[in-house]
């Protein structure tokens, strides 16, 4: 087959949709499918020069962006040109799958499939969420989207892929016949379960405590960091953070300097910015404790596998796919978003009880073998047929 994904942002943007593809690509071409990414030419910081490469053999096509509405909004009109061009060069694709739902590129390209007759898979990546962190500028297109564009944009699709049930009520609103929707989670990486022998995470980063307490994301203010930096702060002065480091990994996304600044007094704190690679990746993980994600919204992270399958306890807020992939205590512990005296214990209560973590922690691998890849490949493939 001949594959087209379509999505905002591919690499070297770092981010759970871009991972996403990329893993469904790598597994589709060593099946020997032919894919191509279709995406704006941005990186979310600055505009990407090469418009056309080739990434692990895959052939991205950049196609510049005419105005960025906000950090992950950006409009590229030139989309369907830019489809048409490859399409009649390799003599056709077989499967358009589009990724992330409300935005334009999806109306844009779900019309094109259409007319072609192409199979249209869509995965909405859960991006469903109220206006509190989104720029001013985007709501009428917010309001626009809900009232219009998406009905019209999923009822022309042939599948529709939620990645938790918790998007059923909302795709309801849009979508007439409802068989047409799949649920399929994101997944992660085996090479998680590899242990790494001479771990060199703490030594390569400087640190000296004997505990690390993980932030692992992006940096954006949906996440939560500056939330896990005052239960940091105020265990840290309080004197019941003796040998607990807290670390930040993951590529800004608006809240890297208010981090850096928050934590600059304290030498047990630190953000090391992104990581790359996933023997780095498993390294950071390994050298861990307890993974903490206070997000105020969260479609189903990748990263919550990825703690799972590295054995560490989950520190979480309770929202959106989360409580259907996690439970209490099994896998660690809820905390409500902004409850920040409630974080606090909830850290200390896993590194201060030994023999719970490490129920936890053996629970959250044994749980994270139905997240895998390949078995989230194979239900992907299943619908790749009308």
């Amino acid at each position: 087959m001949k594959i087209a994904h379509i999505s905002m942002f591919f690499l070297p943007s770092l981010g759970g949709v871009e991972q996403v593809i990329y893993e469904l690509a790598k597994r589709q071409i060593k099946d020997g499918h032919e894919v191509h990414v279709f995406c704006c030419d941005s990186d979310k910081n600055k505009r990407i020069e090469k418009k056309e490469e080739i990434i692990d053999e895959i052939h991205v096509h950049r196609v510049p962006y005419f105005i960025r509405l906000s950090f992950n909004t950006h409009i590229w009109p030139r989309l369907p040109q830019k489809f048409m061009e490859v399409t009649k060069k390799i003599n056709g694709f077989d499967v358009i799958h589009s990724h992330v739902s409300g935005h334009l590129y999806v109306y844009q390209i779900g019309k094109m499939a259409k007319k072609l007759k192409i199979l249209h898979i869509h995965t909405t990546h859960c991006p469903w969420t109220g206006m509190e962190f989104r720029p001013k500028i985007l709501w009428p297109f917010i309001f626009m989207n809900d009232f219009m564009f998406n009905k019209k944009t999923f009822r022309k699709m042939n599948k529709i892929v939620a990645i938790t049930p918790w998007e059923l009520s909302i795709l309801k609103k849009f979508v007439i016949n409802e068989k047409k929707i799949k649920i399929i989670p994101n997944g992660m990486d085996g090479i998680l379960y590899k242990k790494i022998l001479d771990n060199q995470f703490k030594k390569k980063y400087g640190i000296k405590e004997k505990k690390i307490v993980l932030f692992f994301g992006r940096l954006n203010p949906t996440k939560g960091p500056d939330k896990f930096a005052k239960a940091s702060i105020n265990l840290t002065k309080s004197g019941k953070a003796k040998d607990i480091a807290f670390v930040w990994v993951g590529p800004d996304e608006g809240m890297a300097s208010k981090i850096i600044e928050m934590i600059k007094p304290y030498k047990n704190m630190h953000y090391l910015g992104p990581i790359r690679g996933k023997e780095k990746v498993a390294e950071m993980y390994q050298a861990s404790d307890v993974y903490v994600l206070p997000s105020y919204r969260e479609g189903l992270p990748l990263t919550l596998f990825e703690a799972m399958a590295s054995g560490l306890p989950i520190i979480a807020s309770p929202v959106n796919g989360i409580p259907f992939e996690m439970s209490e205590p099994e896998n660690g512990f809820f905390v409500k978003y902004g409850d920040i005296e409630e974080l606090e214990k909830k850290i200390l209560r896993i590194l201060e009880d030994n023999k719970l973590a490490k129920k936890i922690s053996a629970n959250n691998v044994e749980k994270s073998k139905n997240y895998d890849w390949d078995l989230v490949y194979k239900r992907y493939m299943e619908n790749y047929v009308r």
